[in-house]
């Protein structure tokens, strides 16, 4: 057999991890997109994932594979992503158990690798954020965060559980435990305006009728301003009648999914007194369902605590109804905080003692950055990636970051994000670097670095699109204002996918404008 040559034709030991042209880090939807692509280029390209399996936290082999559910559950995107493997034959090129700690990428178990180029697929949420509480570790019983749950589950049946937040991770707990505790105790700092799912079966002639028009689909939500395949109503607010409104609402509503958010009125999100009618709308959809008036004003506030929208809605089945039950209880953190963690339980301000034989942690994420800046990245000089966005995050294109040559990153900082369907922003963004990596292999250029006052520019356009927004009137992740000590700002790019996709590729037709190559 001829030896192996890398695209610079230098001679490889396939084995060798030293001698690949690109490492990436993480095996979800954006690891394996890119590492799909950049094989069938030809390079020689590695992933290390933390996990022991695909899927990261969550590319479309659409063609030969059947949903059962309109959203899949954990069960069934695992088995989708082993059907990805059988189809793609992606884990060969996979390293599991592999956690990156230094540039010039060393592993927790000492395997080292010196790629090319780098190409980080964390995700928005690789970093779990558990409060400091007094007396943690003196607790007795079972304790984990929602992103920490034992493969193997935990036994609830009999069990007096807390459960501390109500954010996406809190919402789906809180429904699908509720039927098998004996006692449930919901500790909630920020009343979630959740949205109902409209769950439902799929049937294979209806995915198969529909599969005819997937093409147009995905090219479709690349015009969108979310991604998704359905967009804002293209006027203002009060450009409609209060019935036509109406009307809208509840078509939106009735839909399911993020349709209220996203097929809403193109300035509610800019408009407080648009924002507050939205607001009401869901208020009165959610005390309906509600049977004490106590239960109903924790939940959904005569007195809004953010605008509609600035903090991520999450969706819900039966969530609401939960508390309609006699063995659950709500616990308003801001009448009543948490004084500490004690052997049995919590103790909240009121001098209440809250026994318990599970506590979870449903506490959110460092998120956004949070999955980058856990890894001793140095770039130039030896700086880190932590102490450069340390007071505020900068990145050009929200691909990339000055003066950390030839490393990548997706659905992270300054990109569309959290405002953006995952799947399509991973598209967007993983072309534009499988495009970046095989010009730059084509040419025979062997570095990029994003200029610093490109840089700096690309900022102050984030700063100005979240300036425009209701978003940064909440503490949320959006903001990084759920992490203390983090900088508040706005995390993602707020101006809509189809602009954020003209950007970026504009930037790469003019030559990689904003980028220094060599």
């Amino acid at each position: 057999m001829s030896p192996t040559r890398n695209s610079y034709g230098q001679l490889i030991d396939e084995q060798a991890p030293n001698s690949l042209d690109v490492l990436i880090v993480g095996s979800g939807f954006g690891g394996i997109w890119t590492l799909y692509h950049l094989r069938k280029l030809g390079y020689t390209v590695r992933i290390f994932e933390a996990g022991s399996a695909l899927g990261g936290i969550w590319v479309q082999l659409w063609r030969d594979w059947t949903w059962t559910e309109k959203f899949p559950g954990f069960e069934e995107l695992r088995q989708y992503f082993d059907y990805v493997d059988q189809k793609l034959d992606v884990k060969k090129d996979i390293s599991f158990n592999q956690r990156t700690e230094r540039w010039r990428v060393r592993t927790e178990d000492g395997t080292t690798a010196h790629p090319r180029f780098l190409v980080l697929c964390t995700g928005f949420a690789a970093k779990a954020y558990v409060p400091t509480l007094k007396g943690i570790e003196s607790f007795r019983g079972i304790s984990t965060h929602t992103a920490k749950w034992p493969q193997e589950g935990i036994d609830l049946k009999g069990k007096r559980v807390g459960v501390i937040g109500t954010g996406a991770s809190g919402v789906q707990t809180i429904q699908e435990i509720a039927g098998d505790v004996e006692h449930l105790t919901v500790f909630q700092r920020t009343p979630n305006f959740a949205l109902p799912m409209r769950q439902g079966k799929l049937s294979k002639a209806e995915q198969d009728k529909a599969k005819a028009f997937y093409f147009d689909i995905y090219k479709y939500r690349r015009e969108t301003g979310s991604g998704f395949m359905y967009d804002s109503i293209p006027k203002k607010f009060f450009e409609a009648t209060p019935s036509e409104r109406r009307l809208n609402f509840e078509d939106q509503w009735a839909r399911g999914g993020f349709r209220f958010v996203l097929t809403n009125y193109l300035d509610y999100m800019m408009d407080q007194a648009a924002n507050d009618e939205v607001y009401e709308f869901w208020k009165n959809k959610v005390r309906e369902r509600l049977d004490d008036p106590d239960v109903q004003e924790k939940l959904a506030p005569s007195v809004k605590p953010h605008p509609f929208g600035a903090k991520r809605p999450c969706l819900e089945q039966s969530y609401y109804e939960v508390f309609n039950k006699p063995h659950v209880d709500l616990i308003d953190l801001n009448k009543c905080p948490i004084t500490e963690v004690t052997p049995k339980g919590i103790l909240t301000a009121d001098g209440v003692e809250h026994e318990l034989d599970v506590i979870v942690f449903a506490t959110g994420f460092d998120s956004v950055t949070g999955g980058i800046t856990q890894i001793d990245i140095r770039g130039i000089g030896g700086k880190s990636i932590k102490e450069k966005w340390s007071e505020g995050v900068a990145t050009y294109l929200g691909v990339t970051t000055s003066g950390f040559p030839n490393m990548f990153f997706m659905y992270g900082p300054q990109g569309p994000t959290a405002f953006c369907n995952g799947p399509t922003c991973i598209e967007i963004q993983g072309d534009w670097v499988i495009n970046c990596i095989k010009h730059m292999m084509s040419n025979g250029l062997t570095r990029i670095d994003a200029q610093r006052e490109a840089e700096e520019e690309f900022r102050r356009k984030i700063l100005l699109y979240g300036s425009m927004s209701l978003v940064m009137k909440a503490k949320s992740w959006y903001t990084g204002a759920n992490i203390p000590g983090k900088a508040v700002e706005p995390y993602c790019y707020m101006a809509g996918v189809h602009h954020y996709d003209k950007a970026i590729t504009e930037a790469a037709e003019k030559n990689y404008e904003g980028f220094d190559l060599s």
